[in-house]
């Protein structure tokens, strides 16, 4: 099989229609580890979603035209904390998780990179750790899950 073309750009809020429906595709698999759709990335409204892109640090993955792929984050100092990957379902599996990570801590500028992601999301937490991710803490959610924040050392 051919490699895929991706092209990596930084996000925009004209992306906000085709980020919100590749992150309600994309979640759909984490709502069904979960059992509850009630969780943010399937909850938010187009508008919330174009706000957060006016004032987020992010990039976006593209196979032609279409985006296959959303980081989105911020950057505090010298901490890049990443808040939502999505990849379009059709795509996993194919490095764009990888590649948005990559083009993320590289452009930032940042000392360290911090992540979060729910203890089932066990392919999540594979990837992280593949690009050098460390759990750092683990917090109880009160249903038996946990919230599992992860870092990465950017220099050095």
């Amino acid at each position: 099989m051919a490699a895929l073309d991706v092209t990596y750009a930084p996000i925009s809020t004209d992306d906000a229609g085709e980020v919100l429906t590749l992150q309600r595709a994309a979640f759909v698999s984490e709502a069904q580890i979960y059992g509850s759709v009630d969780m943010p990335p399937l909850t938010q409204t187009l508008e919330a979603v174009q706000a957060e892109l006016a004032d987020c640090y992010g990039w976006t993955a593209r196979v032609g035209a279409r985006i296959v792929g959303a980081l989105r984050g911020r950057i505090d100092g010298d901490l890049l904390l990443v808040g939502r990957i999505a990849i379009a379902p059709d795509m996993q599996g194919e490095g764009i998780g990888r590649g948005l990570l990559d083009v993320a801590e590289r452009e930032s500028g940042a000392a360290q990179a911090e992540l979060f992601t729910g203890s089932l999301s066990e392919a999540n937490i594979r990837l992280y750790e593949t690009c050098g991710y460390r759990v750092s803490e683990r917090v109880p959610q009160g249903d038996g899950t946990e919230q599992i924040f992860m870092r990465k050392d950017l220099r050095g």
